[in-house]
């Protein structure tokens, strides 16, 4: 029967990559790491991307990884992927999975927070800012400041009935509504701002909120 490995190294254009087994034991793997790590045969220095997928290492585990790597001279951590998320990231999550709903005009020079989705019934008028972990989605006139993500969220989206705002932000990206948006109809109906591909916000029609953002849905069926 086949030994399953728990080291794997492969290369790219980018350097190797160098994935480790989150099943096996801790000393196994170690051992396995330094037998791979000698048997490299390379020259020169090599960028390693080292992920651990769900394996959860602390910081003594961590360093006992990267000090058997980097007892080759030939190979250097550059970037270190895990799929295990921080307690404090967890719930910042959750946090910005719920949403608030505020009732009501949003006037000049007050500001409406959300730690998650903001949801907001009524305008929001010019010089009134609207900010939110999350999305923020409103029912009437954005005519003023949105910022949705301000935690960092770049899947975080801006939706209006009518979206005339002066400011738009999501997450550190900002845009200046008096640049005027190649893409920002005429008519502002039924519209929403989010972060393009190319990494800038772009505004599209509501109706294309599905197909651009299909994991803020969280109702499924239907009949």
């Amino acid at each position: 029967m086949t030994k399953s490995q728990m080291v794997t190294i492969k290369g790219t254009k980018d350097g190797l990559v160098l994935r480790l087994d989150d099943h096996c034991s801790f000393s196994e793997l170690l051992e396995e790491l330094e037998e791979k790590v000698q048997g490299t045969g390379l020259e020169g220095v090599a960028e390693v991307q080292l992920h651990t997928g769900h394996r959860y290492c602390d910081e003594q585990d961590m360093k006992s990884i990267l000090s058997v790597i980097h007892h080759s001279p030939h190979l250097r951590v550059s970037k270190v992927q895990s799929d295990v998320i921080s307690l404090e990231e967890c719930q910042q999550k959750l946090i910005e999975k719920q949403s608030e709903t505020y009732i009501g005009i949003v006037r000049s020079g007050q500001i409406v927070k959300a730690a998650g989705d903001l949801v907001i019934i009524g305008d929001v008028n010019p010089n009134a800012q609207v900010i939110a972990g999350g999305s923020i989605y409103i029912l009437g006139r954005l005519k003023g400041i949105a910022h949705a993500g301000a935690k960092g969220n770049l899947e975080a989206v801006i939706a209006a009935s009518w979206l005339e705002a002066t400011h738009l932000k999501i997450a550190d990206k900002m845009e200046t509504m008096t640049d005027e948006l190649t893409i920002l109809s005429e008519h502002p109906e039924m519209e929403c701002a989010y972060i393009h591909d190319n990494g800038q916000i772009a505004i599209d029609r509501l109706q294309e909120l599905r197909h651009l953002r299909p994991g803020l849905a969280t109702f499924k069926g239907g009949i």
